[in-house]
C-alpha cells in the first residue's frame, strides 16, 4: 500500500510507528524527502496541503478552518481534504480566480478564534465542524481533540453561546465525544452504532477474566457484543496470527459475539454495518431476554477503561 493512501485511512495525521508497521524507516524517510508526506512535528507525519492552505488562506483574508484547521492542530480526521477549508467574514466574497480548489464558509469570528492569523483556534474549530460536517466526521474530529488534550469545559460554553438550533446541533456531537476513541475509524463506527437502537457502545472496554484478558475497539456489555474495527495491520508471522485467534476465540467461548468490520466496509459501506449491527443486537436482546444478568463475578469482570489522552 501506498504511504499516501495509509496515510488517509489513518485520518490524514498518523504517528511514525504507524507509518513503520507497514513500511521500513528508509520508505518513510524517502516519501518525506519527496513531499509526499509532511513532517509536522517530533513523530507526526500529515498528507502535504497545509502550507498551501496557508498560502491560500492568508492571500485572500480568509481564515483556514473545518478539517484542514484540525489537520493543523494534529487531529485526525474521517476523510482528509482534498481541497482547503477557509471561513470568510460574513459578506465578503473571493475573486473569480481563487474560488476554485477550495472550500469556503462565511462566519463572523471572533478575534480569540483565529490563531497566528490565518487558522481558528482549537475550540473554533471543533464548533464549526460540529455545525456544518455531518455526523460522523463532526465525532471523529471532537474525539480526535479531546484525544490531543482539548478539554470538553473549554468548548460547552462556546457552544452555549450558539442560537438554539445550532447549539443542539453541535451538542449532539459533544454528548457523544469520547477521548477515549483510538483513531476516526473507530469513531466513524462508533457513530453507525449510535444509529443502531438497543445498541450502547462503550470504546476501549477491557474484558478481564482469569487467564484471560482483551482490549476491545467497542462493546455493548449488556448484550456483549464486541465491535472491531480492523486495521490495516497484517499478520507478520505465525506468533501474530495465533495470537489475534486465541483472543477472539476466547472471547467467542466467554459468550460475546464478535463483529468484525474494515475500513473500506464502515467509511464506505456504513448500510451493510448498521444492518449487520441492527441484526446482531436484535438476536442478542431476543436471547437474553427474560434471562437474569449475569454478574461480572460470574462471567469475569468486564471493565470500561480511558484511555489516556
Amino acid at each position: 500500500m501506498e504511504l499516501t493512501d495509509l496515510v488517509a485511512q489513518l485520518g490524514g495525521v498518523c504517528s511514525w510507528s504507524d507509518l513503520r508497521a507497514c513500511a521500513s524507516a528508509r520508505r518513510v524517510r524517502k516519501a518525506t524527502a519527496q513531499g509526499l508526506l509532511v513532517r509536522v512535528s517530533r513523530g507526526r507525519y500529515t498528507l502535504p496541503g497545509l502550507d498551501a492552505a496557508r498560502e491560500l488562506a492568508t492571500r485572500a483574508g480568509a481564515t483556514a478552518s473545518h478539517t484542514t484547521a484540525a489537520l493543523h492542530w494534529g487531529w485526525g480526521v474521517k476523510w482528509a481534504p482534498a481541497e482547503p477549508h477557509v471561513t470568510l467574514p460574513r459578506g465578503r466574497k473571493l475573486r473569480a480566480h481563487a474560488r476554485s480548489g477550495v472550500v469556503r464558509h462565511w462566519r463572523t469570528l471572533a478575534q480569540g478564534d483565529v490563531v497566528d492569523g490565518w487558522v481558528t483556534s482549537k475550540v473554533r474549530t471543533v464548533v464549526d465542524c460540529c455545525l456544518d460536517l455531518p455526523f460522523d466526521e463532526a465525532l471523529a474530529v471532537a474525539d480526535s481533540a479531546l484525544r490531543s488534550g482539548v478539554q470538553l469545559a473549554d468548548v460547552v460554553p462556546a457552544a452555549a453561546a450558539l442560537p438554539p438550533r445550532q447549539r443542539r446541533r453541535v451538542g449532539r456531537v459533544l454528548l457523544h465525544a469520547d477521548h477515549r476513541a483510538a483513531n476516526p475509524f473507530e469513531s466513524v463506527l462508533r457513530a453507525i452504532c449510535l444509529s443502531v437502537k438497543g445498541l450502547t457502545v462503550v470504546p476501549q472496554h477491557v474484558v478481564k477474566a482469569r487467564g484471560f484478558y482483551a482490549r476491545v475497539d467497542l462493546a455493548d456489555a449488556d448484550l456483549m457484543i464486541v465491535i472491531e474495527a480492523e486495521s490495516l495491520e497484517f499478520h507478520a508471522d505465525a506468533a501474530a496470527l495465533q495470537h489475534d485467534c486465541r483472543r477472539y476465540t476466547g472471547l467467542g467461548a466467554r459468550g460475546w459475539v464478535v463483529l468484525r468490520f474494515t475500513w473500506s466496509e464502515v467509511m464506505t459501506q456504513p448500510h451493510y454495518v448498521r444492518e449487520a449491527l441492527t441484526m446482531t443486537a436484535a438476536v442478542r436482546r431476543t436471547a437474553t431476554k427474560g434471562q437474569a444478568r449475569t454478574g461480572p463475578a460470574e462471567t469475569g469482570a468486564v471493565v470500561a477503561v480511558r484511555r489516556s489522552a
